[in-house]
């Protein structure tokens, strides 16, 4: 990654500037033991390196897949490796269960100095045993994510919303959805991610190629550009991060 970076970065191949900032793993639960994980880590890329991922998904449903157990954001060796990135000035990509948040923003408060992004609308899920359940699910969710607007270390990427899991349908469709019908589906659940987060804390991603399922790149960041056309110069620019033209739906159509 960090000579991909590099090559990038000579502009040989053009303005893009690919893994201008790299976050790599490493498991919190090792505590105070994860520091020359860390180091590492900073070593292999000393001038890229940001933060870890750490995905802490649990949930009591078999359906829904946990990659941790239960309580993990509380326990005191996931607590200490936390605070070893902390005093780096490292960051931490996490990603939950919706029912997780309030968790999360005890475990932000906890730890005060750790900047912390949360991946794909805060892990909202509404397939399995969360399906057809959305006046409950959502206020949970959304309960969940107001929770957060306090904590100023953590940050929202808004994204992750091709994933089957959020329960729309659009990856079973013969023809694909566009970047104008994505923009109105999506708005309801960003827009309110915006107003308890601010738009300096929120972030558009891609998760890509995950959510390819559901949608091209092309229809997603134009649906991102329609979406935001609605908020001031100034939140745009926080949010989006990126040029003013959109791209066609498809590659080579105007």
């Amino acid at each position: 990654m960090q000579g991909l970076a590099a090559a990038s970065a000579s502009g040989v191949y053009g303005p893009c500037r690919a893994a201008a900032a790299i976050v790599g793993r490493a498991d919190l639960k090792l505590g105070d033991r994860v520091e020359p994980v860390l180091e590492a880590l900073k070593a292999a890329s000393p001038n890229r390196f940001r933060g870890i991922r750490h995905t802490v998904t649990w949930d009591p449903h078999p359906e829904i897949e946990s990659r941790e157990k239960e309580g993990v954001l509380a326990s005191a060796e996931y607590r200490a490796g936390a605070r070893v990135l902390a005093r780096m000035g490292l960051s931490l990509d996490i990603g939950v269960c919706f029912p997780q948040l309030p968790e999360l923003a005890s475990f932000a408060r906890a730890l005060p100095d750790l900047t912390i992004v949360l991946n794909h609308l805060g892990g909202l899920t509404r397939i399995g045993p969360y399906a057809n359940r959305d006046d409950e699910v959502l206020a949970t969710w959304r309960s969940g994510i107001a929770t957060l607007a306090p904590c100023l270390n953590v940050n929202l990427k808004l994204g992750g919303i091709g994933m089957p899991r959020l329960g729309f349908d659009w990856y079973t469709r013969a023809k694909p959805i566009g970047s104008e019908e994505l923009a109105t589906s999506m708005a309801p659940l960003m827009s309110y991610c915006i107003e308890q987060l601010g738009p300096d804390r929120c972030m558009f991603e891609s998760n890509f190629p995950v959510d390819k399922v559901s949608f091209s790149h092309h229809v997603l960041f134009n649906a991102c550009k329609r979406f935001s056309m609605g908020y001031s110069n100034r939140a745009r620019q926080l949010v989006p991060r990126h040029r003013d033209a959109r791209l066609p739906d498809r590659p080579g159509l105007g």
